[in-house]
């Protein structure tokens, strides 16, 4: 299992931690099997087979990103964002559960901005 923390922008600190997510609940997993995702209180999981493409992106509005996990309105996809300038966007093969803990929005997509894009993508790659 390899860990990917998330990279906090000081203007990112206080929206996040009135939400619960600190460096210590913030963080991506991956291993041979599958894709763990924790940011405060929300959670993903999926196998690493439900991910059918992974890309480097960034250039995100504070506005729109800072404090808890976002929904995008118009394709359902969830933000968990620490920062503005970079992040990994994955698409699933079957929409996932994150920020709904009963299930009933699912998420054909998730974007993690994680402390190394690169390192994230080379991960799911490598296995």
């Amino acid at each position: 299992m390899t860990r990917f923390p998330f990279r906090f922008e000081p203007a990112y600190r206080l929206p996040a931690l009135l939400f619960g997510v600190v460096p210590a609940t913030a963080w991506v997993e991956v291993d041979d099997e599958e894709l763990r995702a924790r940011f405060g209180p929300w959670s993903l999981r999926t196998p690493r087979t439900n991910i059918s493409s992974a890309t480097e992106t960034g250039g995100f509005s504070l506005v729109k990103t800072a404090g808890p996990a976002h929904l995008s309105f118009s394709d359902r996809g969830v933000t968990f964002a620490t920062n503005g300038d970079r992040a990994v966007c994955m698409q699933f093969h079957r929409p996932v559960r994150a920020i709904d803990p009963a299930g009933l929005v699912r998420h054909p997509g998730a974007t993690f901005t994680v402390a190394d894009p690169p390192a994230l993508l080379a991960a799911l790659e490598e296995r």
